[in-house]
């Protein structure tokens, strides 16, 4: 968590409008462990995919999304266990996401028709994700897909358009319940972890676009038994996203993103694709 990055995560949309989504993403890269663990020179490579919904509708004269996505991981993990090199691999079901997005401001609720027609303005967002503890967990493993805990992540979003330019900032925090079935049947805590995105995408033409990304997260310090872990979070990441229109209601999207700086936690070279479907609510009579 925390690595997300998502473009355009609160331009506004017409209400009615539904997207499939079907995503792989590889990610390979070091996992920078808590110190205290016997666990050192830890390399992962870990694909995923994902099959997601969502669609627009309105709230008190405001344009709103509500998104759902389950991933399916396939990891294989290397690592030094005291003078042993030893691996592992996990395959099965992650921790679903809920995420609500409202526009407050700059963001009216429209007909496909009346958004063809608008002029572009600055916009002002607010969403709330969720992730639940539905991925596949065993206590008894220090390595799992699973968290078996909630975590919620409220945000705020600015969106600044200016001619075929975007402009994104967000603003969140992390926030985790305790997991009180920790390997080795401990509780661990984790602290509130701030997330801020930064975004600079360009349209050359509508559906086809490039963004600049970047995000940043920081503290996230967990605590086992009481006992804080001195793995406090200072990383930044930094990527690219293209979206590629094809057939109509078509799209492919692709994205690469690059670790910049780690302090502790997965220090990632990733690369995705994406296929969207996307199709209209029929008008009312």
């Amino acid at each position: 968590m925390g690595q997300e990055l998502e473009p355009r995560a609160y331009s506004p949309a017409p209400t009615g409008v539904n997207f499939m989504l079907f995503a792989g993403v590889r990610s390979t890269g070091e996992v920078l462990t808590d110190p205290s663990l016997p666990v050192e020179n830890v390399e992962a490579t870990i694909d995923a995919g994902a099959l997601a919904y969502g669609r627009t509708f309105a709230v008190a004269g405001h344009s709103a999304s509500l998104a759902l996505a389950v991933p399916y991981v396939w990891a294989d993990l290397t690592g030094d266990v005291g003078e042993e090199r030893q691996s592992v691999s996990r395959v099965g079901v992650a921790d679903t996401k809920l995420r609500l997005a409202v526009n407050l401001l700059g963001g009216a609720a429209m007909t496909p028709k009346e958004f063809a027609k608008r002029t572009p303005q600055t916009t002002l967002g607010a969403s709330l994700s969720i992730v639940s503890p539905t991925g596949e967990y065993f206590p008894d493993k220090l390595i799992n897909i699973g968290t078996n805990r909630w975590a919620f992540k409220p945000e705020v979003g600015l969106s600044i358009p200016h001619n075929r330019w975007m402009f994104d900032a967000y603003a969140g925090v992390w926030l985790f319940t305790d997991n009180s079935d920790f390997y080795g049947g401990v509780r661990r805590e984790q602290d509130p972890m701030p997330t801020l995105q930064a975004h600079v995408s360009y349209t050359f033409r509508p559906g086809l676009w490039i963004a600049f990304d970047s995000t940043y997260y920081f503290d996230g310090e967990t605590t086992v038994n009481g006992v804080p872990k001195n793995d406090r979070k200072d990383n930044s990441r930094a990527g690219l996203t293209l979206s590629l229109p094809m057939a109509r209601w078509h799209a492919l999207k692709f994205s690469w993103s690059e670790g910049a700086s780690t302090r502790t936690g997965n220090d990632f070279s990733t690369f995705g694709i994406a296929y969207q479907y996307t199709w209209f609510d029929k008008p009312k009579p």
